[in-house]
C-alpha cells in the first residue's frame, strides 16, 4: 500500500511542477490560480511522500519519489510544453525509469 501512497505523491509533484508551468505561461488571476494549484499540489505530495516513509525506507521513498517526478516532469514538458525529445533525453529517461523499478524490487519494504 505505501509504494501505491509513493507513486500518488510521485504524481502530485508532477502536478505541482505542470502548474510552475502553467503559472509561467499566465497573467493575472488566472496565474494566482495555478500557483494555488501549485500549493496544493506541493501539500499533497509532501504529505504523502511522509506517509509512505512511514514503513519505507527514507533514502529509497526520495528517490522513487524524486524519480518519478523528474520523468513526469520532463515527459510533460516534451508533451505540453513542446520541449525538445532528443535521443539523449529518451535515453536518460528510460535509465531512470529502470533505476526506479530496480529500487522497487530490491527494497523489502
Amino acid at each position: 500500500m505505501n509504494w501505491i501512497i509513493l507513486i500518488i505523491a510521485g504524481l502530485f509533484e508532477v502536478a505541482f511542477a505542470f502548474c510552475l508551468g502553467k503559472a509561467k505561461l499566465a497573467t493575472g488571476n488566472e496565474m494566482y490560480m495555478w500557483y494555488g494549484g501549485f500549493l496544493v499540489c506541493l501539500l499533497a505530495s509532501m504529505t504523502l511522500l511522509i506517509k509512505a516513509t512511514e514503513s519505507l525506507p527514507l533514502g529509497t521513498a526520495y528517490a522513487v519519489w524524486t524519480g518519478i517526478g523528474a520523468v513526469g516532469t520532463v515527459l510533460l514538458g516534451i508533451i505540453v510544453f513542446k520541449e525538445p525529445a532528443s535521443f539523449w533525453r529518451i535515453f536518460f529517461i528510460v535509465t531512470l525509469i529502470s533505476s526506479i523499478i530496480g529500487l522497487k524490487l530490491v527494497s523489502h519494504s
